[in-house]
């Protein structure tokens, strides 16, 4: 039995609004141990751009991968609102004079056009930092191994060899530090858009305590997930308008980048999605009926307008 569209909508929309209130609290004025305040401008600022819009993909999918085992949805949703702060804050950067140049962002002022430039770059360092403050946090699994396993996951799908790592290619790709650097873009996208996709996914198998081959299956489906993800954004770069993307149209083009689409062409682009798909739904074929939220998951991404 598979999940509907309404059900899977219901459940998105559930963790969406609570990863809200989630965020809403742990990003409040209010101080922790060993702060010693929180400036005004710094805590609005990360508000500004962790509040109030996102479809919260990521925490979902660490919600609903922690499901497959049962893990409590409150420590499941902590750890989703650490990754989420993670990707707050690349799109802070990202948006930046000196890296994308964005002056939209989910249909209002990126942060430096809100705000400034130098307040921008400190949020975001700010939502960076904080996520791993709440990653390590008791009340995500009383197993302290756990939570170490989660921050190290976190990290590296953060970093260097991860979401940093791929942003410094894909500015090679355009030629910021030189002549143009040729782009392997499956490998670009997999460290920049991929890694935080794949660790909601795999986050749910080290809270759960998973077996090898059952945190094999959600690291298959989510590096299937992640790509799928990305040609999706690719086409809608191509094919989307501002209005339903929230942010500019074309800007890929602009910036002269090597994207799957200009590598497939469209017809082939879609056609790598539908294999992306299918290999999704094979590897979550080892949890049969608890997987269907996951497979509607990848149906989404697939499909999604904005």
């Amino acid at each position: 039995m598979t999940t509907g569209t309404t059900e899977f909508s219901k459940r998105l929309d559930q963790t969406a609004d609570d990863t809200e209130a989630l965020l809403a609290k742990l990003l409040s004025d209010a101080t922790v141990s060993d702060e010693i305040v929180r400036p005004k401008r710094l805590i609005e600022a990360m508000r500004y751009s962790s509040l109030g819009g996102g479809k919260r993909l990521r925490p979902f999918l660490v919600v609903e991968s922690a499901a497959v085992f049962g893990v409590p949805r409150q420590a499941a949703l902590m750890a989703g609102a650490a990754l989420e702060c993670i990707h707050c804050y690349s799109l802070i950067h990202d948006d930046l004079p000196a890296m994308d140049n964005s002056d939209l962002r989910r249909g209002r002022p990126t942060l430096h056009k809100a705000y400034d430039d130098a307040t921008a770059i400190l949020a975001g360092d700010a939502l960076l930092t904080i996520a791993f403050d709440i990653i390590t946090r008791d009340e995500i699994h009383k197993d302290a191994n756990v939570r170490l396993l989660l921050t190290r996951a976190l990290a590296r799908a953060s970093g260097i060899g991860g979401m940093a790592g791929g942003q410094i290619l894909d500015l090679a790709g355009e030629g910021r530090f030189g002549d143009r650097e040729p782009v392997d873009v499956a490998r670009l996208q997999q460290m920049k858009t991929g890694a935080l996709l794949r660790f909601g996914c795999i986050a749910g198998a080290i809270l759960g305590q998973s077996s090898e081959r059952e945190y094999q299956a959600l690291d298959d489906y989510g590096k299937a997930l992640g790509e799928a993800f990305q040609i999706a954004d690719d086409l809608l770069d191509v094919e989307g308008d501002a209005a339903a993307l929230g942010k500019p149209a074309g800007a890929d083009a602009a910036l002269g980048k090597t994207t799957f689409v200009t590598q497939l062409g469209i017809e082939g682009a879609k056609q790598r999605v539908r294999d992306l798909l299918a290999r999704a739904d094979a590897a979550l074929s080892v949890f049969g009926a608890r997987g269907d939220v996951l497979r509607a998951a990848a149906r989404f991404v697939a499909e999604r307008k904005n």
